[in-house]
């Protein structure tokens, strides 16, 4: 029988949820709970073979807002593996979204990169990770803090989604939050609260003239490190800062847990400034740089005109793209801070790209110059790479805080 692709029925929950946690090996917390019109499987005879499921997301890129589709909850089960269902899955993905005309970027945070490599993705962020114990964290300005701290809880949940929105106003790569986000461990729980984690989870405001301008959110757990006796554990799941003094003030606040041995902050953006702050870098054990999140731009036309671009300037390059037909060919991107429009082009272009290229040079991971250096670009007029640089170049470093 031909595979049958589609969204599940209601009924049909409970199986996919089999499938993806038999895919990623996890417990029975892993459910469905997304509406199944987000959901898109495949089907063998019948039985579900492959799952796969997008959020619709809007992301910050350089400070634009744009619609796109988080993919997530992929997965097939052994027995279906080396048929090429993810590929079949993920190419009606990407024909539907071209056809609706919605959306026209995919991202993705990948249990192995290679597997969507190989479908146009690139990875467009980097992550690290930050451990370090209380009594290490010495300031170089030693300045005493001057604001309050107050614990929130569900009423001020409001003030802390204003101060994450105005902490990402002008990034790049940054997830809008809705009314009803609750985040543990960097994850979106979009509809419900895990409640064994809820109860556990910490939330500080910091106010400065009566106004919220930082926030933490952490969880306390024991130290089950041999020799550690009734000793703590950090994990910070959320932060967001609107001053410097805001951003010193959260790790004053975290100094002072004489009964914690260990600090951990699992998802640190590359230019986080704690290093530079810190009296004594060297105790802050920082993770070396880990692939972030993946991108895929499916409507190269539309997705181009949908960052902010800080800089005028006019590129030509033909794409290659194995999965996205409409995509081949030479275009022309005429940038500007007052907008930007592409369409296709005659002659030799500047560089010959492939998809997953243009994805990390869009969300600015990645400069032209740094692409012909690795081989990821081809270039026909070596000129024309300052302006690359130039115009694609992001005011941050692209970041996405959230997992979907």
């Amino acid at each position: 029988m031909t595979p049958e692709i589609r969204p599940i029925r209601e009924e049909e929950r409970g199986e996919m949820s089999r499938v993806v946690r038999t895919a990623f090996n996890a417990g029975p917390g892993m459910n469905i709970t997304m509406p199944v019109e987000w959901t898109l499987c495949l089907f063998e005879d019948g039985k579900l073979a492959t799952s796969y499921a997008y959020y619709p997301l809007t992301m910050l890129l350089n400070g634009a807002e744009a619609p796109i589709a988080g993919v997530t909850m992929v997965g097939t089960l052994p027995i279906y593996r080396r048929n090429g269902y993810l590929r079949t899955v993920t190419k009606r993905h990407f024909q539907m979204m071209h056809e609706q005309g919605e959306q026209h970027i995919t991202a993705l945070f990948a249990s192995r990169t290679a597997i969507y490599q190989r479908y146009g993705y690139g990875v467009v962020s980097g992550v690290r990770s930050y451990n370090i114990e209380p009594r290490d964290i010495q300031l170089l300005n030693n300045e005493p803090v001057t604001g309050k701290y107050r614990e929130a809880g569900d009423a001020e949940s409001g003030q802390m989604l204003d101060v994450y929105h105005q902490f990402i106003r002008g990034r790049n790569g940054y997830i809008l939050r809705k009314g009803d986000y609750f985040s543990i461990n960097g994850a979106p729980y979009l509809t419900y609260k895990p409640p064994e984690l809820a109860e556990k989870l910490s939330r500080v405001l910091y106010y400065e003239d009566n106004v919220p301008v930082g926030y933490i959110a952490y969880l306390i757990n024991q130290d089950l490190r041999p020799g550690q006796g009734m000793g703590q554990t950090i994990a910070i799941t959320d932060m967001a800062f609107l001053t410097p003094s805001a951003y010193l003030a959260i790790w004053t606040y975290l100094s002072r847990f004489d009964l914690v041995n260990l600090i951990s902050r699992w998802k640190v953006p590359p230019d986080d400034p704690l290093p530079h702050l810190l009296l004594e870098p060297k105790r802050l054990d920082v993770s070396m740089p880990s692939n972030g999140l993946l991108a895929r731009l499916v409507n190269v036309d539309k997705a181009l005109t949908q960052r902010r671009y800080d800089t005028e300037g006019t590129l030509t390059f033909r794409l290659i793209d194995e999965l996205c037909d409409w995509n081949n060919g030479v275009w022309r991107l005429d940038a500007s801070p007052d907008g930007s429009k592409v369409g296709r082009a005659s002659g030799e272009p500047q560089v010959t790209v492939p998809v997953s290229t243009l994805a990390m040079l869009f969300f600015g991971w990645l400069s032209a110059s740094e692409a012909a250096r690795m081989g990821r670009l081809e270039v026909h007029d070596r000129t024309a790479l300052p302006a690359w640089d130039r115009v694609m170049r992001t005011s941050y470093v692209p970041f996405c805080a959230d997992n979907f």
